[in-house]
């Protein structure tokens, strides 16, 4: 929790100094007002984030942030809009600024290639962070014997997911925050978040995963820890699978600070026809 508030932390902090410093400029008598003035204010507190040593894409924040501020306030928009597009924006991305997890969607393709490395039709399988179930549906109907989970945090993507996975008995459908949830139970665990958790994402990993299951991540790989297997861009339809299998290597450290850890070899598992 502690390392996810840093970032806040930051955001508000070069904000703060962006304005200040923006003062300073003025009270030496800056002659920038408006537009330019707005633009000033990123770029000092884009600036400030940089020698706080945030993240690429905050200074892109930090540079747009009042400049859009500004524009909006010249489109003569009534309040109520603003309100409504906070609602939505919270309802689907209200956990973002403490998961640093946005909202991905699976494509077909991808869950074509992910139905390939299941080992069995009988699988037990947890989607965690599952979004709207955009891959455990499609695998609910194509395997009918296997035991689905997904666990969503944000109310808006776990809603839809509600109604959308509703009738599939084999598809058990959860609303609260997958580190929290036992991965003891699961022949594979797939994740599709970001590269910020993934080393936290191994540790839990190697602490509750039995020995021989599969952890599939979609797009980021793990720190420091050899995949098994990659499934490639072109077999997913752009994106990426890196297969972890969970053995006696696996450790709660592996993959800090750039060691090099691999998993026990494995064939790569085959699914059977449902």
């Amino acid at each position: 929790m502690r390392a996810a508030i840093v970032p806040v932390l930051r955001l508000l902090l070069a904000q703060a100094a962006g304005w200040l410093l923006l003062f300073a400029l003025l009270r030496l008598g800056a002659p920038v007002t408006g537009l330019p003035l707005a633009l000033v204010q990123g770029t000092l507190a884009a600036a400030v984030a940089h020698l706080l040593r945030a993240e690429r894409w905050w200074l892109a924040l930090h540079l747009g942030f009042t400049p859009l501020i500004w524009l909006a306030s010249q489109l003569a928009i009534a309040p109520g809009w603003y309100l409504a597009a906070f609602v939505v924006l919270a309802v689907f991305y209200w956990t973002s600024f403490r998961s640093r997890v946005p909202l991905f969607l699976s494509n077909r393709r991808t869950v074509d290639a992910l139905a390939a490395l299941l080992p069995r039709d009988d699988v037990r399988l947890l989607d965690a962070g599952a979004g709207t179930g955009s891959a455990l549906r499609p695998l609910a109907r194509r395997f009918p014997r296997a035991h689905l989970t997904g666990i969503e945090t944000a109310p808006g993507p776990w809603l839809i997911g509600r109604l959308l996975c509703a009738g599939q008995a084999n598809l058990r459908w959860l609303r609260g925050d997958f580190w929290a949830h036992d991965w003891a139970p699961y022949d594979v665990v797939y994740v599709f978040l970001s590269p910020v958790p993934m080393p936290e994402v191994w540790r839990k990993a190697c602490a509750q995963m039995r020995p021989g299951s599969l952890l599939v991540s979609n797009s980021f790989a793990i720190p420091g820890v050899e995949p098994v297997r990659t499934v490639t861009p072109q077999q997913t339809g752009g994106r990426p699978l890196y297969l972890y299998e969970i053995g006696a290597p696996c450790t709660a450290k592996s993959g800090e600070k750039g060691e090099k850890t691999r998993s026990l070899p494995a064939t790569p598992p085959r699914a059977s026809s449902p």
